[in-house]
């Protein structure tokens, strides 16, 4: 067994450094280096809770859906990261706040979760744990 202490960072491709790096600052990110974006090397955001990203771009395609969760074709590869956040309620209204559009949300066992989606259409999971309640899948569907 390869013995694993944590997941590093995590790398997401985008299209526009501006925008996305003001999308990630309003989710508590802070931009720590740019290591040369222009040169296909990333911006370092790291938020207080320790979680890193690195934005590596500029994106060559311009395209308006997500390839491994918006077309018919079933791309491999990653399809969304998941944030664990003290309060499902308090995060709903943060973003509705902000005007980031909650696309979908599901309940299981003791969590309960919702999506977004960054500047560039990439998921984002954000998890609530609570009490153990009944599994409840009325509105998933498909990491949207």
């Amino acid at each position: 067994m390869l013995n694993i202490e944590s997941v590093n960072h995590i790398g997401i491709r985008i299209g526009e450094k501006d925008r996305s790096v003001a999308f990630y600052t309003l989710l508590g990110f802070e931009l720590m280096r740019d290591a040369g974006y222009e040169n296909g090397h990333p911006l370092i955001l790291k938020h207080p809770s320790g979680v890193v990203l690195n934005l590596l771009g500029p994106a060559t395609v311009e395209d308006h859906d997500n390839i491994l969760m918006d077309i018919a074709d079933k791309h491999t590869g990653v399809t969304h990261f998941a944030l664990t956040v003290s309060s499902l309620e308090d995060a709903k209204v943060y973003m509705e706040t902000h005007g980031v559009t909650i696309t979908g949300s599901f309940s299981i066992d003791n969590m309960s979760a919702i999506f977004i989606r960054d500047p560039d259409r990439n998921v984002i999971e954000l998890d609530a744990y609570g009490p153990i309640e009944k599994v409840d899948m009325g509105d998933y569907s498909n990491h949207v």
